[in-house]
């Protein structure tokens, strides 16, 4: 039973929806990192629950950095953060307890956990255990903001409603990514705005919900960066993503559009233009599991939050008889404006921690480089 990603940076998950508090440790990171609790703190803000279209739970999400920091610096030892849970209604899980929940890990928790798990908003299946990967996010990007990588994400779709695609410009997408890391609701075409807002709107006033897609782009990545195939770009960030609750899709560049091309579409010329580029970027910034220094591009499908007012069919985990399920509570009508900084914190975690294998090796390979 591990809660434990990554081999040069490693980051621990622990907590429950209800519980006293969430946390992580993350271990691996150099002493004499200044931290700017600022930008955690709005990296915090992006997630949290706004307005109609989100959850009225309201969590106040400060952070407490109780080890591995002292006077403004990494001190090189585990960094542990703590959120405290503030705003529970456990009683709204009571009645329902043995109800399993259509599209939950209530039956999985259930018989992985032997019983023995907390039921109560999910417990540690529960999305509001991102809170913390947002925080780990927030250190992990500005690290690889001081090597010149920028990371963002939009929302690319909700539900049938589609946002302009990111450039495929890297001065226009430097803009664009420097844009949307300023958003709450991250969106290229503002005028799409009030539709995907009236979407979700109206998917909760009918006891509903609703998914969609996340485009994330990473501009400046360093050649060289992943390995050829268990813990390729690919395999490292989806491993990650896919850890993200809702995340059911993963694609890198063309993604499920390479079946539909020829493979002189499909190939990206290479030219010389002060260093080596491709001419079109159809592989995503990734040949053989390995950056190539072009923008890495990342779709990330959110499926319809599955805790949803309409009654539905189950069964009863106790007498295996069919029951109707009506859940209580406070829920989100769409996850998908607040799970954007969780993705691109998932991917910073993942990018750092390749990043920091390759420096690893350099450090000791540097006078051995073959001519």
């Amino acid at each position: 039973m591990k809660n434990t990603f990554g081999n040069q940076l490693s980051v621990t998950i622990f907590g429950e929806s209800h519980g006293d508090c969430i946390g992580a440790v993350m271990d691996g990171l150099a002493p004499g990192i200044a931290l700017d609790l600022d930008f955690i703190k709005q990296q915090m803000e992006k997630r949290k629950a706004k307005g109609n279209i989100s959850t009225q739970r309201k969590e106040a999400d400060e952070i407490h950095i109780v080890s591995g920091y002292f006077e403004g610096y990494t001190t090189g030892t585990p960094l542990t953060i703590l959120i405290e849970n503030t705003n529970t209604r456990s009683h709204d899980y009571e009645k329902t307890k043995n109800r399993l929940r259509p599209s939950h890990a209530d039956y999985t928790a259930d018989i992985k956990y032997l019983g023995y798990q907390d039921y109560r908003g999910g417990g540690h299946f529960s999305g509001r255990l991102t809170a913390v990967l947002v925080a780990a996010g927030a250190i992990a990007m500005q690290v690889l903001k001081e090597k010149g990588i920028l990371i963002g994400s939009h929302i690319l779709q909700c539900h049938h409603i589609k946002d302009d695609k990111f450039s495929t410009k890297e001065d226009i997408l430097e803009e664009q990514i420097s844009q949307m890391n300023q958003c709450d609701f991250a969106l290229l075409n503002q005028k799409k705005a009030e539709e995907m807002r009236k979407v979700i709107e109206e998917a909760a006033m009918q006891g509903d919900s609703v998914g969609g897609i996340i485009e994330t782009c990473v501009l400046h990545m360093p050649e060289g960066i992943g390995e050829p195939f268990f813990d390729s770009i690919e395999s490292h960030i989806s491993h990650l993503l896919f850890s993200v609750p809702a995340v059911k899709g993963v694609e890198f560049g063309e993604g499920f559009d390479f079946a539909k091309l020829y493979g002189s579409e499909a190939n990206d010329a290479i030219l010389f233009d002060g260093k080596v580029k491709t001419a079109t970027n159809h592989n995503g910034g990734i040949n053989g599991g390995i950056s190539n220094g072009m923008p890495i591009c990342i779709r990330s499908v959110i499926k319809p939050t599955p805790s949803i007012y309409k009654q539905q069919d189950t069964i009863d985990k106790e007498t295996h008889e069919p029951v109707k399920l009506q859940i209580q509570g406070r829920h989100d009508p769409a996850i998908i404006h607040r799970a954007r900084v969780v993705i691109d914190s998932m991917v910073a975690i993942g990018l750092l921690d390749l990043i920091m294998e390759r420096e690893s090796t350099l450090s000791m390979l540097h006078n051995r480089k073959r001519k």
